[in-house]
């Protein structure tokens, strides 16, 4: 009989989960890794009451290159964007590939957010707080 780490159900020595709670019986080991990350968040100042006055094509229009160059700009600097949310950006930095010098990347990429130009102008400005 094989006894349940979580719930101390006994079990039969062919169960590979704990037929009380689900747990698993077997002895593998964990694939949890602790990491320290630094996590980028990125917006366009203005820029939601710029797009309330737009049709979601043209708003989707206007963000989908910006979309591409913040993109580019993070992924250049080591940083993976988690999400897009309208004009927002959650960027990892440290995750899944950590860097020893991860948080001086997302400095590096915050800064050169606002510097980036090209594409269309979208009606507000970017700024780094």
């Amino acid at each position: 009989m094989r006894l349940c780490p979580v719930c101390s159900q006994a079990n039969t020595d062919l169960a590979r989960f704990c037929l009380a709670c689900g747990a698993s019986l077997t002895s593998e080991p964990s694939r949890e890794e602790r990491k320290f990350v630094s996590v980028l968040f990125a917006d366009l100042v203005g820029f939601t009451s710029r797009a309330e006055q737009l049709d979601p094509e043209d708003v989707r229009a206007v963000l989908a290159p910006y979309w591409e160059r913040l993109r580019s700009e993070l992924e250049k600097r080591g940083g993976t964007v988690e999400k897009f949310i309208g004009d927002a950006v959650m960027a990892l930095f440290g995750a899944p590939v950590a860097h020893d010098d991860d948080p001086l990347r997302a400095v590096g990429a915050a800064l050169a957010i606002p510097r980036r130009r090209g594409g269309r102008r979208v009606g507000a400005r970017v700024a780094a707080r």
